[in-house]
């Protein structure tokens, strides 16, 4: 804290000071005046002027002496309190500007750490991504084989059935043009025995 400026002896030793320059200057201008003959005597009447000025000065400054120096001592501790109230608010505002530089220095902290999660669950999203993909890629390729394979069965199928009535027409043909009435006679009691039988 800041030392005051004047202390309260000093206070007084000014006060003091003033008040007898004041009774010096005052004697001076009684004594030079025109009317007491331009300071060539000295009259009793310029002595009782005197004594009653300096009389006058002592009384204000005995009287005044208590209120000045009070109001003086109190404007002191106003001053003294006023700056002990802005050195605290000083301290106040260092303190909280640590903290708000603390606070910055934690958000730019954060900001990183949240880049970093954001960019970890990019990434995962990715691989999931890729993996949801090979999946799917995994499952339609199952699919076009089995398509395929069906598709195959059933030409497969088609083709023996073709052949089959290809070869039926064949053989139709075949036994129409080797067997004789004999046979057909032949093969008609066979069919009638199995019958009957």
């Amino acid at each position: 804290m800041k030392k005051n400026l004047f202390s309260q002896k000093q206070v007084f030793n000014y006060l003091g000071i003033f008040f007898l320059l004041s009774l010096c200057l005052a004697t001076a201008a009684i004594a030079s005046s025109p009317e007491h003959g331009g300071g060539k005597h000295w009259l009793n009447t310029d002595w009782y002027r005197v004594m009653n000025f300096a009389v006058l000065i002592g009384a204000l400054f005995f009287l005044l002496r208590k209120p000045v120096s009070q109001a003086l001592n109190g404007r002191i501790e106003g001053i003294k309190t006023e700056l002990e109230e802005l050195e605290a608010k000083k301290k106040e505002a260092e303190k909280k500007l640590v903290q708000y530089n603390e606070q910055i220095a934690s958000l730019h902290n954060e900001a990183e750490k949240i880049l970093a999660e954001y960019k970890k669950q990019g990434e995962a999203a990715r691989d999931r991504i890729i993996e949801v993909s090979k999946m799917a890629a995994a499952k339609l390729e199952e699919q076009a084989k089995r398509t395929i394979e069906n598709e195959f069965k059933n030409a497969k199928v088609k083709l023996q059935e073709e052949i089959i009535e290809k070869a039926l027409v064949r053989a139709e043909k075949l036994v129409k043009e080797k067997i004789t009435s004999e046979d057909q006679n032949r093969l008609v009691d066979e069919y009638l025995d199995k019958v009957v039988a």
